[in-house]
């Protein structure tokens, strides 16, 4: 199958052809057809497949055959989670763009809002935006969405995550009801199906890549090592493997810090990259990254999103995610397209439970390699024989809420309190119509104690 059966015009099939692709992925051979016929898409696909021009392509595709666009106005909506996705997903728009009379923009926070406003009076054919900025924007009526066609959600499952919930749904209702709905995560969740009744109508499901599963051609191992050891293992590794490109993730945003710091003082060029950072720095580690200035770039998972390197030979899990599912995510930034690529993890005994986790969730036991001097004083566990993962099971229907009685407290129910009775009820009836008695304590009466005849101070108010 090439991307001219697929039914995609000459200036786009010469934009994908000056980027060196001469066949379609999987998720492009599935989803560009049904894209192109209008259809609601639901697509599960994992980083490196190609989804991004499996909508992108389809979307200019139809766009080209329609009305100019108006100041203002959008015509295709693309919604990520992320800075550096939204950039990444703009800057294959404008490639596969070039040769046609269509317009796009990116928009994202942490920089100067004007600049995107000012941007917009012109209008764009696909605007690419991260929620937050895209509601700042309508909001000041700078973007207005009369002439939308298109909604595309891409990589829900970490707006989910990321609790862009909110956003979402603030969007959708200032929509026109009558687009065509693209949305592409990396697994069909419970949550994802339960944004989806809402989102899509009738969707063509599609579904590429075996759920939880890296590209064939990564190979992974782990390193076990203890904590403390970590960054001299990782400087080690560097130097005597004389790797040229790596991506490391840490799990904290000072851990990139520290980390960062460390490989800087041997003479590793390094960067860090994460939400800390201001967006200026972000793009230039990034650029510098890609250009090879910067060796090692040093990311949390979120920052990541978005990172697109050809190639990407090595990427490593300096901690291991707390959810398993992560660990994917992480390895699929290398082994891209057929690649060859390598996971490395350095374990040390703490996080034996995540890696138990992330061999069930892979069903693979990860080979473990020691390093030589930097034998563990704290030993990893063995890994557990794997048991087949069980499929969810849905989740009941919340009971009804039952309206809580005057005086109980509202969580009593839930916290298994007893309900009042009527007999409490009762006496705090009789005690709310004699309110024009004292309500003052009563002086207690002097009582002998089983230490002695001490008698009992009253209590004074201070």
């Amino acid at each position: 199958m090439s991307f001219a059966s697929l039914g995609l015009c000459t200036p786009i099939l010469e934009a994908v052809a000056n980027q060196g692709y001469e066949k379609p992925s999987p998720i492009q051979a599935q989803a560009i057809p049904a894209v192109l016929e209008g259809k609601d898409v639901m697509a599960a696909a994992q980083t490196g497949t190609g989804k991004t021009a499996g909508f992108t392509l389809p979307i200019l595709e139809r766009l080209s055959k329609g009305p100019k666009v108006r100041a203002n106005q959008v015509r295709a909506l693309i919604l990520t989670p992320t800075r550096e996705l939204a950039a990444q997903v703009g800057v294959n728009v404008a490639t596969y763009s070039k040769r046609l009379p269509l317009s796009s923009a990116v928009v994202f926070g942490g920089v100067k809002i004007n600049p995107q406003m000012m941007r917009m009076r012109q209008g764009a054919d696909v605007l690419v935006a991260t929620p937050g900025r895209l509601l700042d924007l309508y909001n000041q009526k700078a973007i207005k969405f009369d002439q939308l066609e298109v909604l595309v959600l891409d990589e829900a499952d970490r707006m989910l995550d990321m609790g862009f919930i909110r956003d979402i749904r603030k969007i959708l209702a200032v929509l026109p009801k009558n687009r065509q709905n693209l949305l592409f995560s990396a697994t069909f969740s419970d949550e994802i199906r339960q944004l989806a009744k809402g989102l899509v109508n009738d969707p063509v499901e599609i579904s590429v890549t075996p759920r939880n599963a890296a590209a064939p051609t990564v190979k992974q191992w782990i390193h076990p090592v203890d904590k403390k050891k970590k960054p001299a293992v990782l400087a080690k590794l560097i130097q005597e493997k004389k790797w040229k490109q790596a991506l490391v993730f840490t799990r904290t945003k000072h851990g990139a810090n520290r980390l960062t710091a460390f490989l800087e003082e041997r003479n590793i060029k390094s960067a860090a990259i994460h939400g800390n950072k201001s967006q200026g720095a972000r793009t230039k580690a990034l650029a510098n990254f890609k250009s090879g200035e910067v060796r090692i770039l040093v990311a949390t998972d979120i920052a990541a999103r978005g990172i697109d390197i050809d190639q990407l030979p090595q990427v490593v899990n300096f901690d291991l995610p707390n959810i398993a599912e992560d660990y994917v995510h992480r390895i699929g930034r290398t082994g891209r397209a057929g690649a060859e690529g390598q996971a490395i993890s350095l374990v040390c005994a703490d996080e034996y439970k995540e890696l138990t986790a992330i061999e069930r969730l892979t069903q693979q036991i990860l080979p473990r390699e020691e390093v030589f001097g930097f034998t563990p004083a704290i030993k990893l566990a063995e890994s557990q024989p794997l048991r087949p993962l069980k499929a969810k099971k849905p989740k009941k229907p919340k009971k009804p809420r039952i309206e809580h009685k005057d005086g109980q407290r509202s969580g009593d129910s839930a916290s298994g309190h007893r309900t009042a009775s009527k007999k409490p009820q009762s006496r705090r009836t009789n005690s709310a119509s004699n309110d024009n008695k004292p309500q003052g304590r009563k002086p207690q009466k002097n009582k002998p104690t089983g230490t002695g005849n001490k008698s009992r101070k009253p209590r004074t108010s201070a």
